[in-house]
């Protein structure tokens, strides 16, 4: 199992899904997987990714949060949580999706 936080640069948000993901991780008895942190420097760097916008969640390559359309622009990514909308998933939105994708 690969995890990746796939993030460009001028994302705000980048270090506070990591460590979100981070915790959700541990909550479902994970701790100290690696996260594997991406940098997407160029639309060419999103190839074959299933960038979503930063951040994406990525295990094995697919993106947990499935209903993000996949985008060549280096953009900050839009998430819709019981708050309303917010530039990163909820630790418990992640620990969700990643239970959806058998962890």
């Amino acid at each position: 199992m690969r995890i990746e936080l796939l993030y460009i640069n001028e994302c705000p948000n980048s270090d506070e899904a990591a460590r979100r993901l981070g915790v959700a991780l541990a909550a479902l008895g994970h701790r100290g997987t690696t996260i594997h942190m991406r940098l997407i420097d160029s639309s060419e760097d999103t190839v074959g990714t299933g960038f979503a916008g930063s951040p994406t969640i990525a295990v094995d390559g697919a993106d947990i949060f499935p209903g993000g359309a996949v985008v060549s622009d280096l953009a900050c990514r839009i998430y819709r949580t019981p708050s309303g909308l917010a530039g990163l998933p909820t630790i418990d939105q992640i620990k969700e999706a990643l239970t959806n994708h058998g962890l």
